[in-house]
């Protein structure tokens, strides 16, 4: 890793590892819901470590603990430095689990619910979710991203993002308007994340760290965390970290001992050799 910053948009600078705010209302989309005061102590923690890139949702959320309404009542007024990327399009689906997608014309209140929530006037960037609960691939996006398009017209959105797309989607998007970011599952796609560096767009992996399963590649994490004599995950993020100069992080927790393991990643300097034997 040669730079611990990215510019998003070439306008918010964040620290490359951040932090995924999904599993502050509950441990998993089929959990219990956390204690609020749980997930405020968290926050307020990640950025005293220097946290300044928080990534949300409307629908991270178990009955009344909404990650949204935790990050305003832990942190607003919101610090300067402070980044706040959401995402739109998921909707709840008859098992609450977010399986459904929103149409063009339900963006907007979509859009303004996140606004109130955090009590901002302006989102910093807003991602247009695609897909469901299904991966990448195969569906039109270019009327649903144009549609925050007009909001960023507006001046309700700052920069615009994609998840869960292929390349092609990305290239929609792409002709309707700038996009900042592209936050995927976590997977070795080389030649989108190629793309993006090319043109200078953020790639943000979700399930960084196998999404609540076992490492990748454990017996070689495994081996150079006990050489180096750190934490699994945290060698994993590093290596995350390391793979590419626009390469973001943001591994979530509802647990402030994990938190500093995950943020102590930033670091963690990995050698050359550390890098090839990790990458098998």
């Amino acid at each position: 890793m040669t730079t611990t910053t990215f510019a998003l948009g070439g306008d918010l600078p964040v620290n490359r590892l951040g932090f995924g705010a999904m599993r502050l209302p509950m441990s998993t989309f089929a959990g219990p819901a956390r204690t609020p005061e749980n997930g405020i102590a968290v926050l307020r923690r990640a950025v005293e470590l220097g946290v300044n890139h928080i990534d949300t949702a409307a629908f991270y959320a178990r009955g009344d603990v909404r990650a949204n309404e935790l990050i305003r009542e832990a942190l607003a007024p919101y610090p300067d430095d402070l980044v706040i990327a959401t995402k739109v399009g998921p909707l709840p689906g008859p098992n609450g689990l977010p399986s459904g997608q929103a149409t063009p014309d339900q963006l907007r209140a979509l859009v303004e619910a996140d606004l109130s929530a955090l009590g901002v006037d302006r989102l910093d960037v807003v991602n247009l979710r695609v897909g469901g609960m299904s991966g990448p691939g195969g569906e039109s996006v270019a009327e649903r991203f144009a549609v925050l398009a007009g909001l960023q017209e507006e001046g309700l959105i700052r920069h615009l993002g994609v998840s869960n797309v292929d390349a092609a989607q990305l290239a929609e998007a792409r002709s309707v308007a700038p996009v900042v970011c592209v936050q995927n599952p976590y997977a070795d796609d080389l030649a989108l994340l190629a793309e993006c560096e090319a043109a200078g767009i953020a790639y943000v992996p979700f399930f960084l760290l196998g999404g609540g399963h076992e490492p990748l590649d454990t017996r070689r994490l495994e081996k150079v965390a006990a050489r180096l004599d750190a934490p699994v995950a945290q060698v994993q993020l590093a290596l995350l970290l390391a793979s590419s100069p626009v390469m973001l992080a943001i591994p979530g927790t509802g647990d402030l001992a994990h938190l500093e393991e995950n943020v102590a990643a930033r670091d963690l300097l990995l050698s050359e050799e550390d890098v090839a034997e990790l990458r098998g």
